[in-house]
C-alpha cells in the first residue's frame, strides 16, 4: 500500500467500546501518543472518568453502536469539535456464554447488533470523512474470525461476520475506487479483560476466558500501529497465529482443539451476574480482569 497515514500524534481517533478492555486501553496508548479522542460507549459515566483521566484533549460520546443515529452523532461531535476524523476504531463487542441451541434468538440478535451492526454502522458513518482527507478504518475482529470456540458460537459467528464485512469493504474502497483509507482487521488471541463478566452467561458456573491470554496493551498497539502504518490485517498473540492456522491447514484437528476449551472456560463458582452487559451498559472501567475485581480464581 502506498498511501501514508500520519503519527497518531497529529491525528483525531474515534474509538466505540472504549469504556474498558481492549478499548480502554486503545484509548491510553492513542493518548500516550499525543492524539486527540472521541470515546463512544454505552456506560457515559465510565466514560467521563477516563476522560477525565488522559492528559489529552478528549469527549466522551454516549452511544449504542446498534443504533446508527447515534454512531453518526459520534461521527458529527468529532467533526464539531476537532474538525476532522483521521482514524475510526470499531472494537465495542460483547459476548455470551452459552450452547447455540439454548442461547434465545433475542441474545443473539443483540450480540449481532453489536458486534457486526455496529462495525456496519461505525464504517459507514466514518468513511465519508475518511475518504476526504485520507484516513484508517480499523475493525476489531478476533482468532475466531477464522477459528471458532464452543460456548460463544454466536460471538465467533458474528467475528467471522466482521472478517467477511471487513475484508470485501477493503477491495471496494481500496482496490477498486483507490480511495485513500486503509481498512485494517485485528484478530486477538484471548485477551485479559473484564470481557467475561460483561457477557451474558447462560451457564451454571462464573465464566472465563481460555488461557493463554495476551494483555489489551499488546493488542492496543497493533491498533494504533495500524492507525499509523497502512496494515492489512494482523493477528495479536501466537496463540491467534496458531489457532487460524490450524483451522485452515487441519480443520478437523483444529475441532478437536476447539472442543476441550468448552471445560476451561468456567470458574468453579456460580455465575455472579449472568445478565452480563448484553443489553444494559456496565459502569465498570477495567482494563484487565485482574484490576475489575474478577481476577485470581481458580479456573475449573
Amino acid at each position: 500500500m502506498s498511501m501514508k497515514l500520519k503519527e497518531a500524534k497529529d491525528q483525531v481517533i474515534v474509538i466505540t467500546g472504549a469504556s474498558s478492555g481492549i478499548g480502554m486501553a486503545t484509548a491510553m496508548e492513542a493518548a500516550k501518543r499525543g492524539a486527540r479522542l472521541v470515546l463512544a460507549a454505552r456506560s457515559e459515566g465510565a466514560l467521563s472518568e477516563i476522560v477525565n483521566k488522559l492528559e489529552t484533549e478528549a469527549v466522551a460520546v454516549a452511544c449504542d453502536v446498534a443504533d446508527r443515529a447515534q454512531v453518526d452523532r459520534v461521527a458529527q461531535t468529532a467533526i464539531d469539535k476537532f474538525g476532522r476524523i483521521d482514524t475510526w476504531i470499531n472494537n465495542a463487542g460483547v459476548s455470551i456464554y452459552g450452547r447455540l441451541d439454548e442461547v434465545s434468538e433475542e441474545d443473539s440478535r443483540r450480540l449481532f447488533d453489536t458486534n457486526f451492526w455496529g462495525v456496519y454502522h461505525g464504517s459507514l458513518a466514518a468513511l465519508p470523512y475518511l475518504r476526504e482527507n485520507g484516513g484508517a478504518l480499523i475493525n476489531v475482529g478476533s482468532e475466531v474470525s477464522e477459528a471458532v470456540v464452543p460456548l460463544q458460537g454466536m460471538y465467533s459467528a458474528s467475528k467471522h461476520a466482521v472478517k467477511g464485512f471487513t475484508d470485501a469493504l477493503r477491495v471496494e474502497i481500496e482496490d477498486v475506487d483507490k480511495a485513500p483509507v486503509s481498512i485494517t482487521l485485528i484478530q486477538p488471541t484471548a485477551v485479559d479483560t473484564p470481557f467475561p463478566q460483561h457477557a451474558r452467561n447462560y451457564m451454571s458456573q462464573e465464566p472465563k476466558l481460555p488461557t493463554p491470554m495476551i494483555e489489551a496493551e499488546k493488542v492496543a498497539e497493533a491498533i494504533i500501529d495500524a492507525a499509523e502504518k497502512p496494515t492489512r490485517s494482523k493477528k495479536v498473540g501466537m496463540m491467534s497465529k496458531v489457532n487460524t492456522a490450524m483451522s485452515h491447514l487441519m480443520p478437523g484437528v483444529a475441532d478437536k482443539m476447539s472442543a476441550k476449551q468448552a471445560d476451561r472456560q468456567q470458574y468453579d463458582e456460580k455465575p455472579r451476574n449472568p445478565e452480563g452487559a448484553l443489553h444494559q451498559p456496565s459502569e465498570r472501567t477495567a482494563v484487565a480482569a485482574r484490576t475489575s475485581g474478577t481476577g485470581g480464581r481458580e479456573p475449573k
